[in-house]
């Protein structure tokens, strides 16, 4: 196919169909970048008012100094309305923005194919449809590709391209080179429930949920552990209340649906029931979070226990690197570390495992139940420790435990008993959902790296993650996770387990 024809200086004339608030942000986005841009909706008025509010954001970048004086004007003159679909005959790349509704998609679609030139590209934004669904019935469906822009598109710097069963790969090519025009990030994705974004982040959320419905700790625990450990900027239950929990259990439920019931999809109970009590996030004014005027009530964090502290003795077993920063970090700040081969006595025994439990790490030392805690390595050197305790552990231990922590410096949550504590257990998710996705060959790790970065704002993508943490590590505790629960979920994952035995990147390609 030729390249896409428009402008005088080679920069297509696009098509822009759907006037909303996702319609209006591409069309932006493309006159900022000296595109022009025709703009179509079928409602009456509603391309004028499209333009109109374009040229409100476009003013308010002016006066804030982010466009220079007199570009807003300049911009929105490359901005028209097209009151005909044929208008857009004469476009080399129309993107459609409308309702996400299969049939009025194909519709549309069928049209914008009876008038479009022979080398214009047809694409849509579609965010959870088949992009192959929906040129089924194109008799040229090989220029139909997805060409998916996240809200705000000129501020989110990342595009999904979408590639359909029967999409041309010079169509794909063709709009790499558009999108690396407008300055964003294109990630190419095979045709695939959530694409790249959607689908890497359910490891997030879906595994918060388990987390919950485990016992392990309350929203407001889990979600402190994540962003302070992970660096993440939302834990799992102030994302979900974001997007809204209603939105959540139907794309999982579709997603668990189009991947033939895989158990890392699998919505849960406990959302279900939330959902029918109108709990639904921000929008209701309550989901796991309280709201006021759209701000979360956050409960506050438990208060430090005035307990004595105690010396303590720190394994070496689990995670050597984490226990030597914690002795170092409590004997600074005064707390006797007894250095010895064994535990005394008395004091505390502290134990750093990877992958399992309180209980599991103790029984395999021969360490007194009455006086071991664990303390998550994930969280030495990070922003908060995670502190897990093995059934029937006394109050006044726990609170010393606690208490003793707490000299360095950090923040110290407490959970229930559980293998991979908090943050190991979504951080080998999130590795292990992406390697799987490069499996399956959906995208290539640096493309899932991008993307999870640009689209979830991550500050590392899953295979730099996976290789911060080290591969032979996030596939131990996956294996440790499987054997202790017997969840698929938590199953290895062949990309994984092979780069771990062979010593390489988990963003080598196959």
């Amino acid at each position: 196919m030729a390249a896409v024809g428009g402008t005088a200086d080679d920069r297509p004339v696009v098509g822009v169909v759907g006037a909303g608030v996702m319609g209006c942000g591409i069309a932006q986005l493309f006159a900022m970048r000296g595109h022009r841009v025709l703009l179509h909706d079928v409602a009456d008025g509603a391309g004028d008012a499209g333009r109109e509010a374009i040229g409100q954001r476009l003013g308010r970048l002016e006066r804030r100094g982010r466009l220079a004086v007199g570009d807003a004007a300049s911009v929105l003159a490359r901005v028209a309305v097209a009151d005909r679909l044929d208008a857009l005959a004469a476009c080399g790349l129309v993107v459609e923005a409308v309702v996400e509704d299969l049939a009025i998609k194909r519709s549309l679609f069928a049209g914008l194919a009876a008038i479009a030139g022979p080398d214009t590209i047809l694409a849509t934004n579609t965010s959870s449809l088949s992009v192959t669904a929906i040129g089924r019935d194109l008799d040229r469906p090989e220029r139909l590709a997805g060409l998916h822009f996240f809200n705000p598109a000129p501020l989110m710097r990342v595009v999904e391209i979408v590639r359909g069963r029967r999409t041309d790969p010079s169509v794909i090519d063709r709009l790499v080179a558009v999108v690396d025009g407008l300055g964003h990030r294109p990630v190419v994705a095979a045709d695939t429930p959530g694409f790249i974004v959607n689908h890497a982040g359910r490891a997030l959320t879906t595994e918060g949920v388990r987390l919950l419905a485990d016992g392990v700790a309350d929203a407001a625990t889990i979600d402190r552990i994540v962003t302070d450990t992970l660096g993440l900027p939302m834990g799992p239950f102030a994302f979900l209340d974001l997007v809204g929990l209603d939105v959540f259990q139907a794309v999982t439920r579709r997603m668990a649906e189009a991947y033939w019931g895989e158990p890392r999809f699998q919505a849960h109970p406990l959302v279900e029931q939330r959902v029918a009590a109108g709990l639904l996030g921000r929008k209701s004014g309550q989901g796991f979070y309280a709201y006021q005027d759209g701000k979360p009530a956050m409960p506050a964090e438990p208060e430090m226990p005035a307990a004595p502290v105690r010396p303590v003795w720190i394994s070496r077993r689990g995670d050597a690197g984490a226990a030597a920063w914690l002795a170092d970090r409590l004997a600074a700040a005064g707390v006797p570390v007894d250095t010895g081969p064994r535990p005394r006595r008395d004091g505390l025994c502290l134990v750093l495992p990877v992958g399992d439990d309180a209980t599991t790490a103790l029984l395999a030392e021969h360490l007194p139940a009455d006086r071991t805690v664990a303390v998550d390595p994930f969280g030495c050197g990070a922003g908060r420790l995670t502190l897990m305790t093995p059934p029937g552990l006394a109050a006044d231990v726990t609170s010393a435990a606690r208490a003793t922590l707490a000299r360095t410096g950090l923040p110290v949550s407490l959970i229930a008993d559980t293998a991979g504590f908090v943050a190991q257990r979504v951080a080998v998710m999130i590795v292990a959902t992406a390697a799987q996705m490069a499996q399956q060959r959906i995208a290539t790790p640096a493309d899932i790296d991008a993307a999870v970065t640009l689209g979830l704002g991550y500050p590392k993508g899953p295979f730099a993650l996976g290789d911060t943490l080290g591969p032979v590590r996030i596939d131990r505790i996956l294996g440790r996770l499987f054997a202790a629960t017997g969840d698929p979920r938590y199953r290895p994952v062949p990309w994984i387990t092979r780069r771990a035995r062979l010593g390489v990147s988990l963003g080598v390609p196959d």
